[in-house]
């Protein structure tokens, strides 16, 4: 097929060529323009070819075209990936009723639909010398020389077309085959073939091929058919295939030997896709790290063989930050969070292959014993509520070759007793290589893993695979378990599978290799393990990064990234109808959240209780969110290497104050915890609530020396509470009485540099918290500030506050809330004391320790301090209620079908074009009465006559209203002078109950809306909170 460009409007098509047509393919055109005025919206025909008009269209590329992989915005554009350079690495299954070539991408390039300006570079040239994901422009001045040439611009789609065209994509040649699926899995299906039936697993392009899988389901069953058989639509997975075909001794009865063909085919999920150190574990949906299932596939004139093992990350929340070297380290960030996502994971895995035997390869050295031992623990837990299916075999890799070389561990592997008995109770899928019926199904796998699941992974899964194809060929030739050539090829193969998911994770080749190939460990082998580990070393910590973000724009992680849409006005309705009914498919709950801010003056925990702190109230909340500031004193060696052990003793102090408190009635686990020098933040959360929290992840960001120290900065964890988002921040900002500008631009550089994976910042989230040292001062004189606050005068003291003067002002803050400041300056009090700072320089006091927020969901209910006095500041709270948004998926799709049947089906006589111009979805007016017409106006109905309202009489004549709305009745608090008790104020302020309005029901007639009085419109601010509740 060939790409042709057509302009007014800029058009492309995709047409089938005369070869494609003499091979039987239907004579065929798609064709793509962006919709008018949209960079994510495209327009899709599927045309007859004679009825294209191409004779003012312009050829792309001179090169055939092999098919689409889908359309993709980035930069405001919108582009067209098509492939246009693939080899055939060769049929899997030759004997099969349908072959089952596979094809490996070498090339491809991105097209624009809406705009003329990538046209002229030479993305259609010659094949891409894939350079490093670091500073293209370097690239560029190293080819082009240096001096005052200007380097060209480089295409949006760049880093995506290195990823793809790298050589480790591939796809069906054949459009009946589906190269995402296991040979057991294809063959079991029921249903007649269709293209539509992948392992979403896998298929890596599905986030850019969505909408034309879409466009491809509206069609008609004969234009699908025919779509299809052009292969216009081409998905693909990546990871490894390899094939090769070798003859085999035959029968005695006849001297012509037996073609066979073993093939390889490696499966990389993209779920949890990523780099090596940018991605580690598992995520809340049970995705691990460079998850691959790997089938091995032999294949003779009468039997076909499939067994498959799969890898992954250790199902873990964990991670390894920092530049990492050849002692890497590494943290689980949810010790105690992570049973639900382990569970998942398995119980995924148990769902599509059966009991699974994990086979964990980690050795003896310090960071690999700690994930060992929470491996095997959380495998203990699991089995109680997964079942005896799972189990769990803990091998020594390095230890084995260490006392026997790697010739020990194919012995020792081999007689592991759970693993020779699950070899044999697993077995393997046989079919019948004529008419594809499965004689035997596999029962199980073993899923094997080291710390990148690479090197030591794909040698143990050579040697699983081994050890079951010679299981099978003593059922069907015994004499060929001893076939040179036969395992001289699998070992080949099984090397160049290491090196190729080697390279896609950690950028080299896979070590011990030549031990796979040749069976011997050699000197060139040892050489080329060194030169490999530290170009992994390298590659890992200062390319990986621009990688990361092109793997995740490609899958659709970026959280600002708009999946293209196909234009279509009935699923556009159905889709706005959806919106504005997120209440019939959702429902809310409310939690509490307790929030609190310490500078700890680096001091380590105390006899002082901490209950006063995190237990101002009664109630237990469900999320604490604890923010500290200098938890380690700030010196210069702290500031190079910071020593965690401080926070790990705040974090059991913390732990034991939660399980030791009166009236315990739950308990509370340490979710996530994260650490930038003195500044860290902690959250727990109720051990019943962490199945339904997910996407909990931590980053950090300096502000000190200019971005280059960590003695100021800023930590954030951000997570999902069902449906909804909470973002909660600690920062550290500059010191200095006069030093507002400086806070100031801390404050923005952490707006604008702290991010979460997936493209996530700050203001992605819904809710968003701050509980920092922002430092802000009082700019009064000393005595001054002293007397006022003695006097509780916080008018007085908040009118020279300078974070609200800043907040006035526009420049820091912008769109956030804090509550009353009805407490004395936190800072600085002199230790073990009541009073402020006697020292030497005498600190001005001020409210230097603050609580801010955002999010129309979020009710401030309590805002105060406790009375701790091991630090120089005091600790301050807030209680918050939240609404928590909880999505019924299910529910949301019987309501989409509900929708499009109603919108597609049409009355006799009714016109569906005329049915779609008059459906319109509106927000509801609940406040405003009908409008009037030439009948009727909206205030003249029978309980109303001519407009007359009768007011409403109180009745209870004792309730009596001054004559000054402003005045308080004698009897009420607020009328006193302030107290010094908080707990007295905030009683009479009833915080803990906020009023909300309550709109009385609407009283009905036959006809119409009866008029109302005169109609009120709610205030702003709750517009905006029930618009942001819907939206939730």
């Amino acid at each position: 097929m060939y790409l042709y460009l057509g302009e007014s409007p800029r058009t492309l098509y995709l047409v089938t060529s005369s070869q494609d047509e003499k091979r039987g393919c239907p004579a065929r055109a798609l064709v793509f323009r962006a919709a008018q005025g949209s960079s994510s919206q495209a327009v899709v025909e599927f045309l007859p070819k004679d009825q294209v008009d191409l004779s003012n269209a312009v050829k792309l590329t001179p090169r055939i075209v092999k098919g689409c992989l889908g359309l993709v915005s980035i930069a405001n554009d919108m582009f067209l990936a098509v492939i246009v350079s693939a080899t055939e690495v060769g049929n899997t299954r030759p004997s099969s009723p349908t072959p089952e070539t596979v094809v490996q991408i070498h090339d491809v390039n991105f097209y624009c639909l809406t705009s003329p300006l990538w046209d002229d570079l030479a993305l259609a040239g010659d094949p891409l010398a894939t350079p490093s994901y670091g500073d293209t422009s370097d690239v560029y001045m190293r080819e082009h020389g240096s001096g005052t040439t200007t380097p060209a611009p480089e295409h949006p789609c760049q880093s995506l077309r290195k990823i793809i065209s790298a050589g480790t994509f591939y796809y069906a040649m054949e459009p009946q085959w589906d190269i995402s699926s296991r040979l057991q899995r294809r063959l079991s299906r029921s249903e007649p073939w269709d293209a539509a039936s992948y392992d979403d697993r896998f298929v890596w392009n599905e986030f850019i091929a969505k909408s034309l899988l879409d466009f491809r389901a509206r069609l008609d069953a004969h234009e699908r058919a025919e779509l299809d058989q052009c292969q216009f639509i081409v998905l693909a997975i990546q990871g490894y295939v390899g094939v090769c075909t070798l003859a085999l001794p035959a029968p005695p009865t006849n001297g012509t030997p037996i073609i066979a063909t073993i093939s390889l085919i490696s499966r990389l999920g993209w779920k949890r896709s990523g780099t090596r150190f940018n991605t580690r574990g598992v995520d809340d949906d049970g995705n691990c790290a460079n998850f691959v299932e790997t089938e091995t596939i032999f294949s003779t004139d009468q039997h076909c063989y499939s067994y498959v093992q799969v890898r992954g990350s250790v199902p873990l929340f964990w991670e390894q930050q920092g530049l990492q070297t050849f002692g890497q380290r590494i943290q689980i960030t949810r010790p105690q969070g992570s049973q639900p996502a382990f569970d998942r994971h398995f119980a995924g895995l148990v769902e599509e292959y059966g009991a699974v035997h994990a086979i964990n390869l980690l050795g003896t050295k310090e960071n690999e014993t700690i994930l060992t031992a929470a491996y095997t623990r959380h495998m203990q837990i699991a089995r109680n509520s997964v079942g005896d299916a799972i189990g769990i075999t803990n091998f020594d890799f390095h230890n084995a070759v260490k006392y026997g070389g790697h010739e020990s561990v194919f012995r020792e592997v081999r007689r592991l007793e759970q693993v020779s008995d699950n070899i044999e109770k697993f077995g393997f899928a046989m079919a019948d290589a004529n008419t594809n019926e499965i004689i035997t199904e596999q029962k199980g796998v073993f899923r094997t893993n080291c710390l990148d699941c690479l090197d030591r992974t794909n040698f143990v899964q050579d040697i699983l695979s081994r050890t079951a194809l010679e299981t099978f060929l003593a059922h069907i030739r015994r004499e060929w378990i001893h076939s040179g050539s036969l395992w001289s090829n699998h070992g080949e193969l099984w090397a160049e599978n290491g090196d190729a998911l080697s390279r896609i994770y950690a950028g080299t080749g896979a070590l011990n290799t030549s031990f796979t190939r040749s069976g011997k460990r050699t000197l060139g082998g040892l050489l080329s393990d060194a030169t490999k580990s530290v170009s992994r070393a390298y590659i890992n910590n200062f390319q990986d990064k621009g990688k990361q973000v092109a793997i995740d724009m490609f899958v659709g992680n970026l959280s600002t990234q708009r999946q293209v849409t196909i234009f279509d006005p009935i699923h556009d309705s159905v889709r706005a109808a959806l919106e504005n009914r997120l209440v019939e498919y959702s429902t809310t709950k409310t939690c509490t959240i307790f929030v609190g801010t310490w500078n700890l003056n680096g001091r380590p925990p105390s006899s002082e209780s901490l209950l006063p702190w995190l237990f101002p109230r009664p109630s237990a909340p469900d999320i604490f969110a604890l923010g500290f500031q200098e938890i380690v004193p700030l010196t210069a060696q702290q500031i190079v290497q910071t020593d965690p052990e401080k926070k790990r003793v705040w974090e059991a102090k913390i732990l034991d104050t939660l399980d030791r408190r009166p009236n315990k009635k739950c308990d509370y686990i340490l979710l996530r915890s994260h650490q930038l020098v003195g500044t860290a933040l902690l959250v727990l959360v109720k051990k019943e609530l962490t199945a339904v929290i997910r996407n909990v992840e931590a980053a950090s960001h300096k502000t000190g020396l200019r971005g280059m120290s960590g003695n100021k900065g800023a930590v954030g964890i951000r997570l999902e509470y069902h449906d909804t988002t909470f973002c909660f921040l600690t920062a550290h900002l500059a010191a200095g009485h006069s030093n507002v500008l400086e806070r100031n631009a801390d404050y923005r550089t952490i707006v604008n540099g702290l991010h979460f994976l997936k493209g996530k910042t700050i203001d992605s989230h819904q809710n968003v918290i701050w509980l920092a040292d922002t430092n802000y001062r009082i700019d009064l004189d000393n005595e001054r500030v002293r007397t006022l606050a003695l006097m509780d005068d916080f008018d007085g003291l908040l009118a020279a506050d300078q974070l609200r003067r800043a907040i006035d002002d526009g420049e820091v803050f912008n769109g956030y809330q804090e509550g009353p400041l009805l407490f004395q300056p936190t800072y600085k009090y002199d230790l073990h004391s009541d009073n402020y700072d006697t020292g030497e320089k005498m600190r001005i006091p001020a409210w230097t320790d603050r609580i801010l927020f955002k999010g129309n969901s979020l009710d401030l209910t309590v805002y105060s301090r406790a009375e701790l006095k091991c630090s120089d500041h005091r600790p301050v709270f807030a209680l918050f209620r939240a609404e928590v948004r909880i999505i019924d998926h299910a529910k949301r799709a019987a309501l989409q079908k509900l929708l499009l049947e109603n919108v597609t089906s049409t009355a006799p006589g009714e016109k569906l074009d005329e049915k779609l111009a008059n459906l319109t979805f509106t927000p509801k007016e609940h406040d405003l009465p009908p409008p009037s017409s030439d009948e009727a106006a909206w205030w003249d109905d029978p309980e109303h006559p001519n407009g007359i309202m009768i007011p409403n009489i109180r009745r209870n004549g004792s309730q009596t209203r001054s004559s000054n709305p402003f005045d308080s009745s004698s009897e009420s608090s607020l009328s006193s002078s302030p107290s010094s008790s908080e707990e007295e104020l905030y009683h009479a302020l009833s915080l803990q109950a906020p009023i909300t309005p309550v709109q009385p029901p609407p009283t009905t007639t036959t006809h119409r809306r009866p008029a109302p009085p005169p109609p009120t419109r709610p205030s702003k601010p709750d517009t905006d909170k029930e618009e942001l509740s819907l939206a939730a």
